[in-house]
């Protein structure tokens, strides 16, 4: 008897340890469209931020649909375009990521191979929120 009662009461503290974690995780949800060049990010279907991006230029594309993150780091290194800086990186579909630039005069105009780029600031600001949520609690709009 006393086993069932400690088994019960372990399971008691193990519940309201875990639920209130999933009770306060939020829905992040970055919206990138690509005529105004422009990423608005939603906590729970409430925007949070509208940033200014870069996707592809001409004779590149940006990848069209809804996605979830699939791994993120917040130093990484273009293996493909040489070794080209990409902070708080967060990758969504093959080697397609949304990541901070260098090239902050180009952000509102198309300048990427395909990439969603943002200010580094805006990097970091979303790769936390989406770190912090959890990347299953993420997802990626990309829209004409």
């Amino acid at each position: 008897m006393r086993t069932i009662i400690a088994i019960a009461g372990i399971l008691f503290v193990v519940l309201l340890w875990v639920l209130p974690a999933e009770a306060t995780a939020k829905i992040v949800t970055a919206k990138i469209d690509l005529s105004e060049q422009t990423m608005r990010v939603y906590v729970n279907g409430k925007v949070w931020h509208s940033w200014s991006v870069s996707t592809a230029r001409r004779g590149y594309r940006t990848p069209v649909g809804t996605f979830r993150p699939t791994r993120m780091h917040k130093r990484y290194f273009s293996r493909k375009y040489n070794g080209a800086p990409m902070p708080y990186s967060v990758f969504f579909y093959k080697g397609y990521a949304i990541h901070g630039t260098n090239v902050i005069k180009r952000l509102g105009a198309p300048a990427s191979h395909g990439c969603v780029r943002l200010h580094p600031r805006n990097a970091k600001r979303l790769f936390s929120l989406i770190k912090s949520h959890g990347p299953s609690n993420a997802k990626i709009v990309i829209v004409k």
